[in-house]
């Protein structure tokens, strides 16, 4: 079976098409927005500590890669180009494995309310990476942005730790959700190099299976010791089948019918989500702090993202998310 036929992501999409694509669009982003929630009720508190982050990093990537190897095999899907084998192995570092292990870390010692204000960086980051990576050139408009987002990042994680009483500094869960944030643009890059030849929902697909002989293996040697709650179960299937895999499926299709600018817009929901889902899901309050640096954080990756890229001649990455 060849690769899924898209239509040009700059050409102007019929009504339906739009509307279709946009709502696959906030299908994708309200999947990848409970990855937080989940995450924290999979891994627990140091109180109460559930699943290690190993485990969780593993097993969700485990459960995708073996939806994945189905989907290849049914649509015999041929296998990667030696060319293509190098960024699929980055995309899978960085988002099979960094992302989520640096996740679950913060996650045992953070909010996903606290973790959702970092983690609304990721759509600059990823345009900062992909500048540099690709040798695109940004405006400076766009680095204003990006410096301006960062200082309200760090301005909350300082405000949070002096309110509770860890003294004026960055916690190590920032410095974790910080690395998260990198991991997961280099991954969503390096993927997005090889995504015209392979196809969006194949490269996500390629990454989870290449990633099988170090998670198989690694979530049985980090399988619990110890009871674990029904919740941190679910949790980590809701992690691997939806935020590992049906999410991209939701997202890259929404973003291919609907027209990629006008679509992933939809991510700047996902703080929001984040935090809204942490209410019911974890008993967080809803922080109107938190909120409204959300909110900051969230215009100027609004402000950044419309802001031209200049590209160099070469693939250009397509719009990716955090899950």
């Amino acid at each position: 079976m060849g690769k899924i036929p898209s239509p040009a992501y700059g050409a102007l999409p019929p009504a339906h098409h739009a509307r279709l694509g946009l709502w696959l669009g906030v299908l994708g982003v309200t999947i990848f927005a409970l990855t937080l929630p989940m995450t924290r009720l999979a891994v627990g508190t140091p109180a109460a500590p559930q699943m290690s982050p190993w485990f969780v990093t593993f097993g969700r990537a485990a459960l995708a890669g073996i939806l994945s190897l189905i989907v290849l095999l049914v649509t015999r899907s041929p296998l990667p180009l030696p060319a293509q084998r190098k960024p699929l192995l980055l995309a899978l570092m960085g988002n099979a494995i960094g992302y989520p292990l640096l996740l679950g870390f913060a996650l045992l010692r953070v909010t996903a309310s606290h973790a959702a204000v970092i983690t609304a960086l990721l759509p600059l980051a990823t345009a900062a990476v992909a500048a540099w990576v690709l040798h695109q050139r940004a405006r400076l408009g766009f680095w204003v942005c990006a410096s301006v987002g960062s200082l309200l990042v760090v301005a909350f994680s300082l405000l949070r730790a002096d309110a509770q009483g860890q003294g004026f500094g960055l916690e190590w869960a920032d410095w974790l959700l910080v690395g998260a944030v990198l991991a997961a643009s280099l991954g969503y890059v390096y993927g997005a190099r090889v995504t015209p030849a392979l196809g969006a929902e194949r490269v996500i697909c390629w990454v989870c299976v290449m990633a099988l002989p170090i998670t198989l293996p690694g979530a049985l040697m980090t399988w619990p010791a110890h009871a674990v709650n029904w919740s941190a179960w679910a949790s980590l299937v809701y992690v691997g089948v939806f935020s590992m895999w049906m999410g991209f499926f939701a997202w890259y299709r929404g973003l291919a019918i609907g027209g990629a600018l006008r679509v992933s817009q939809t991510q700047l929901l996902q703080p929001f989500i984040s935090i809204l889902a942490a209410v019911p899901l974890l008993g967080e309050p809803l922080d109107w702090v938190t909120l409204g640096f959300a909110l900051a954080v969230v215009a100027t990756v609004f402000l950044g993202k419309n802001l031209a890229i200049r590209p160099a001649p070469g693939p250009t990455p397509v719009q990716n998310k955090p899950h």
